[in-house]
């Protein structure tokens, strides 16, 4: 598997409500930055992110400018990904034109995410 498929079957399992732990490298050291959050260490993210799916529904997850590059065991991507879901507490929708970048580790044989940063543009 390729770290562009690594990527684009995350965005699928967002989009499912599956687990996303699985794709994160399981270190202290790796890090996601959410559009709100910031987490550190791969227990971390997997406890937020299953929370995430816990109480959201109705991802949409549209990568519109992917580029992913590798090089041996490292690549890195970025993206522009018009994403929104609903707040199942309140019934709130939420919509981001947002950017998404990272790196990949293949180090261990499947391609991880060790860093992930996803953000919204505000207008200054």
């Amino acid at each position: 598997m390729s770290a562009e498929t690594t990527v684009r079957e995350y965005y699928e399992a967002v989009r499912n409500g599956d687990p996303l732990g699985p794709y994160f490298a399981d270190h202290l050291a790796t890090v996601k930055f959410g559009i709100s959050e910031q987490l550190r260490g791969s227990e971390e993210i997997t406890e937020a992110l299953a929370e995430q799916t816990r109480t959201t529904e109705e991802w949409r997850i549209e990568s519109t400018d992917l580029s992913v590059t590798e090089r041996g065991d490292c690549a890195w991507f970025a993206d522009l990904v018009d994403m929104a879901w609903t707040d199942t507490g309140t019934g709130e929708r939420f919509s981001f034109d947002s950017r998404w970048s990272g790196t990949i580790d293949a180090g261990d044989g499947d391609w991880k995410f060790v860093s992930m940063h996803v953000s919204a543009p505000r207008e200054l």
